[in-house]
């Protein structure tokens, strides 16, 4: 595997009436192009904050981060847009469907915004909606009338429609029960196992245990890194084990 992104000593600073808060800490990094890199730490040890400068989202205030070989640590506001809207696929805790459209459309509308129309691309959607047990007859739902985990299945489609070199998700289960936190978890294993890389924040024990790769934050820097192969259920029990094992030695 070679690195989709890589820091180089990047830092996140914030002003809070007049002190500075250093989220980020001269953080080096590399994301490796079809892994599943799960970001953990407790809470304020700059884990969304991490995800947003890695994705463009927000610049960080010192250091650099690479797409490839293109650093975007400089690009401009509008850049940044291109780049998430041409490279990324955004997955949060709150769904973000917009209410006055249906399924099929809410889907739609993000190949639309960038400029992706055709008869092939509404097969896709369709296609990918099945995929992930969104069935034809709640196409022309909307969002109020699904779900919580169906809405976040719609949310997924919409992230990768585009074909996104890499997807990004925020507590992605966070807002969901248990049933529907699986079905969304078995979402992101099959789009891994298909070769999409992935780069999501949690602080569930579960959720992680669908990464193959887990870093730890501290204070804004990386404390430890876990290693896992692809997940598979009959490896579950020693997987949780070894995945517990480190988070205890990281005082999770």
């Amino acid at each position: 595997m070679k690195p989709i992104l890589r820091t180089e000593k990047l830092c996140k600073t914030f002003s809070n009436e007049g002190l500075q808060q250093h989220v980020i800490k001269n953080l080096d990094l590399e994301i490796m192009e079809g892994d599943f890199t799960v970001i953990m730490g407790s809470s304020g040890s700059g884990k969304s904050t991490l995800l947003y400068a890695l994705s463009g989202m927000d610049k960080p205030s010192l250091g650099k981060v690479f797409f490839g070989e293109e650093d975007i640590s400089n690009y401009n506001n509008d850049k940044l847009a291109l780049f998430r809207r041409n490279h990324c696929g955004f997955v949060f805790q709150s769904i973000y469907l917009l209410e006055n459209m249906n399924v099929l459309d809410n889907v739609l509308t993000g190949a639309l915004v960038a400029k992706k129309n055709s008869p092939e691309l509404v097969a896709r959607v369709k296609e990918l909606l099945k995929k992930v047990g969104i069935d034809e007859p709640l196409w022309k739902k909307y969002p109020n009338q699904l779900s919580g985990g169906e809405c976040q299945r719609v949310g997924i489609v919409r992230a990768v429609v585009n074909e996104p070199q890499i997807l990004f998700a925020d507590e992605p289960t966070g807002a969901l029960n248990s049933s529907s936190g699986q079905d969304v978890l078995d979402v992101f294993t099959q789009l891994h196992k298909n070769g999409q890389s992935i780069v999501m924040v949690t602080h569930d024990l579960k959720t992680a245990l669908r990464g193959t790769r887990v870093i730890y934050l501290r204070d804004g820097g990386i404390v430890g890194e876990h290693r896992m192969a692809d997940y598979e259920n009959d490896d579950l029990k020693k997987r949780r084990q070894s995945l517990q094992e480190f988070l205890d030695e990281m005082g999770w």
